[in-house]
């Protein structure tokens, strides 16, 4: 009996060292089998590559971890079972840039086993869409892995060819809040964010991310060598790890869209399906709105967020903004500066915020019981000054007293260049704060417009009271930025980059460019551009930015007041990364449609198609574009407005201006 268990305990070593040292291949395709993701365990390490139309986009590229103690969780493995499956699923939005997203996909699990040592189990999970594919880690409740440490994620993504790829970096500046440029990957030379899209030669796209980021790191990149292998770099605690965890625990989800035209890249709803359902049961208090505020006369020195002889929220001033609101189908105000902790130095001295307690000049009670009056909502504003300590111990009082006022949306801020002193705004701490502010909103319904946030990844699915976020260079830097403000291009990149993490508050809407506090500072577009921006860059939340008496007897004023934020369809007429772009949008609570086409620095004449529009409809065309003598530089205001009648088989030409843009409301009759 003991020959036999003996010899059966040898032929089993000899099966498992097999099954470890031979090269295992298993395949998952896309429903449609356009595209496919393909895991081999090499001499016991994990790859996987991915293939759409037979062309290898990604080559084998390596999966594993670096643990706690320089322990290596990336060899040794045995492939101990794998499972498929399919999905389909059409899932509706309460907000967003379409109405309904369908979840369709086919699903490969591989659980591994180390052959050695402690024997630990990992699982990875891949997801393949007709455009694109996601794979995330699963570590399982196991005795031999409970408490452990990330210290460094090994995932990359091997490219096959160096191609040209739009990118900002990961840790010089802050807030994502840089300019894109335009490098091959090999050539990238830093560690950046993602969003990262390559365009690849042939016309097609390629964008890396991540989505439902939770309880983790956020990721970034860099090239492997100045090679095509980007390599995975997860944003550290100031302790040097990256990740602290406890099994069973997951890892966000790597997103890879593959994409055949922009139309394709800026309609794939990947990050989306791979978050979780919506866990509001009730969403009916989320609502989409436009809203101006006190927040542009800040930048430009007219008035002070701490107490002086300028405070800008102040009763009266506040009351003026709600007229004017209420009387140009504004939904919202926005007030910053309201309570105790602006005066004196606040940025990196959070603490001394209080959440509950109003300057003496603004009286709260009678500010919120005229907006009622007057149908209009105010959106607070809670700045942290990165104490994030300081915002937890006083948010659910914070939020219950704005719930008091009648008050449902708030902008949070986090102004320092680190949280609490120490962490990153995208490490684990942080992205374990700002999910914690989200689900506190959530409870209280509480809207959350997120200001130096992490990027993000979807979460507004599940969290859809989470609206919108920056993560962005905007429009302030128009205001007081030392290199001019952001250039022409600017706005013709991010429609395919960080647009694509998510909903944007960038507070367009300036019509006086130049701030005389600054001079050397302006708006680098044509007053129709900046109209066209509302169209191009989506948010649910959109504000117009600038002094209310710069609107006032405007005419190109009217495309603001009219147009929606919440559509039911999105399209992406023309357009080249860095040059122009022309989306058209249709509104979801009405058959009209908007356009906004914008160009960068060079001027173009664009022809455009409404193919798009109802056979069976009429409409009529409002236009608003530049001029003929119209450029950024030397012209900027000047803008013809006109209508023509429209339907679905109508060209329109359009010239843009340098640094201009044209915006057009198609209404149906």
């Amino acid at each position: 009996m003991k020959k036999i268990k003996l010899i059966t305990s040898i032929l089993l070593t000899i099966i498992i060292v097999t099954a470890c040292n031979s090269n295992k291949e298993i395949i998952v395709f896309s429903p449609s089998g356009n595209i496919f993701a393909e895991f081999e365990l090499k001499n016991g390490k994990p790859y996987y590559r991915i293939v759409k139309n037979n062309k290898q986009v990604i080559d084998f590229s390596r999966l594993g971890f670096d643990l706690n103690e320089k322990n290596s969780f990336n060899e040794n493995f045995m492939i101990k079972n794998t499972t498929e499956s399919s999905f389909d699923q059409t899932w509706e939005q309460p907000w967003g840039e379409e109405i309904f997203v369908r979840n369709h996909y086919n699903e490969l699990t591989v659980e591994l086993q180390e052959i050695e040592g402690k024997q630990r189990l990992l699982t990875l999970i891949f997801r393949v869409f007709d455009d694109g594919a996601g794979f995330r880690y699963v570590f399982p409740e196991q005795p031999n892995l409970t408490d452990f440490e990330i210290t460094d994620e090994l995932t990359e993504f091997s490219l096959s060819e160096d191609l040209h790829a739009w990118h900002i970096t990961a840790y010089k500046g802050e807030y994502y809040e840089n300019l894109y440029k335009k490098s091959l990957i090999s050539k990238i030379g830093d560690t950046v964010s993602t969003p990262l899209t390559i365009e690849t030669d042939d016309g097609q796209y390629i964008t890396i991310h991540e989505a439902n980021l939770a309880d983790y790191a956020a990721m970034n990149l860099y090239p492997k060598h100045n090679s095509t292998t980007l390599k995975v770099d997860l944003t550290p605690w100031s302790t040097g790890i990256k990740v602290y965890a406890r099994t069973p625990f997951a890892t966000p989800w790597r997103t890879v869209i593959l994409a055949n035209n922009l139309n394709a890249l800026v309609n794939s709803r990947i990050m989306l399906n791979l978050n979780e359902p919506c866990k509001i049961e009730n969403t009916d208090w989320i609502k989409p709105s436009k809203y101006v505020g006190i927040w542009w006369e800040m930048h430009l020195e007219k008035s002070t967020w701490g107490q002086s002889e300028k405070h800008g929220a102040n009763t009266k001033n506040v009351m003026s903004f709600i007229d004017f609101a209420a009387a140009n189908n504004f939904q919202s105000v926005l007030v910053e500066g309201w309570n105790y902790g602006w005066d004196g130095k606040w940025s990196g001295h959070g603490e001394q915020f209080i959440f509950t307690k109003p300057y003496p000049d603004f009286d709260i009670k009678k500010i919120t019981d005229y907006a009622t009056k007057k149908g209009v909502k105010l959106i607070g504003h809670h700045e942290t000054g990165g104490s994030t300590v300081n915002y937890e111990n006083q948010m659910k009082d914070a939020f219950a007293f704005y719930k008091k006022y009648g008050i449902d949306a708030v902008k949070t801020g986090y102004v320092a260049k680190l949280l609490d002193g120490k962490e990153l705004h995208s490490s684990q701490y942080g992205v374990r704060h700002y999910r914690k502010v989200i689900e506190t909103a959530a409870n209280s319904q509480i809207m959350i417009d997120n200001h130096e946030p992490v990027m993000p990844t979807g979460l507004q699915r599940t969290y859809p009271n989470l609206m919108t976020q920056e993560g962005v260079r905007g429009q302030e830097y128009d205001a007081w930025s030392r290199d001019g403000g952001n250039p022409p291009e600017h706005t013709t990149v991010l429609p395919f980059t960080r647009c694509l993490a998510g909903p944007v508050d960038f507070t367009f809407g300036t019509f006086s460019f130049i701030n005389p506090v600054y001079p050397q500072t302006r708006v680098q577009t044509t007053l129709a551009k900046q109209l066209a921006l509302y169209v191009v860059i989506y948010s649910p939340l959109q504000m117009a930015s600038d002094l209310l008496e710069n609107y006032e007897g405007n005419p190109a004023f009217e495309f603001i007041r009219i147009v929606p934020v919440d559509w039911s369809e999105t399209i992406i007429k023309e357009g080249k990364i860095g040059d122009y772009v022309v989306t058209a949008r249709k509104d979801k609570h009405s058959d009209d449609w908007f356009i906004g086409a914008i160009t960068d620095e060079n001027e173009r004449n664009l022809r455009i198609d409404f193919s798009f529009l109802d056979k069976d409809k009429k409409y009529t065309a409002k236009i608003f574009k530049d001029a003929s003598d119209a450029e950024w530089k030397t012209n900027p205001y000047s803008i013809v407005i006109e209508e023509q009648e429209a339907d679905a088989n109508t060209i329109m030409d359009l010239y843009l201006a340098s640094g201009g843009g044209a915006a057009v409301w198609i209404k149906a009759e």
